[in-house]
């Protein structure tokens, strides 16, 4: 009796993901927009509310609850996306605009560190990352996430 079934197992992986992806997209919606933030904190709250079912909930129906479960990470994944598609198209068109003028006084300072350690961005914190794009010249970074500041400086 203390074997799980194969759809027991599926549904618990199923709820596992939904809350990592929760959990993340939780951290993700404190560094936007006041309104992108609630649409994703939104979905994000229902998908914690769902990795919190019982377990004689699944015990009783795995498949529907593993149904469930995918299908509220599918709906964050996509928003999360979303939401970083329009950050990261935000950041690009802003620098461009201004960032022109910028880059001549600044260009010889940041041009060494940015250069050297593009590989290894990813170590970084988001609030080095910050620094980095403020010694860089760029505007419109304070908001961005990790993987956005990256993008931006990468490029």
């Amino acid at each position: 009796m203390s074997e799980k079934k194969k759809a027991t197992k599926a549904a618990m992986a199923a709820l596992d993901a939904a809350a990592h992806a929760a959990k993340d997209a939780k951290a993700l919606s404190r560094e936007l927009p006041k309104k992108q933030a609630k649409k994703l904190g939104a979905l994000a709250a229902d998908a914690k509310d769902l990795a919190n079912t019982s377990k004689k909930k699944i015990a009783r129906s795995p498949k529907k609850i593993e149904k469930r479960a995918s299908e509220a990470l599918s709906q964050l994944e996509k928003a999360t996306a979303k939401v970083t598609r329009k950050i990261t198209q935000a950041a690009k068109a802003k620098p461009e605009s201004t960032a022109k003028p910028a880059p001549v006084p600044s260009a010889p300072v940041a041009a060494t560190p940015a250069a050297a350690p593009a590989v290894d961005l990813a170590a970084f914190t988001a609030v080095q990352l910050r620094e980095r794009a403020r010694a860089a010249g760029k505007t419109g970074y304070s908001r961005l996430a990790k993987a956005q500041l990256i993008a931006l400086l990468s490029s």
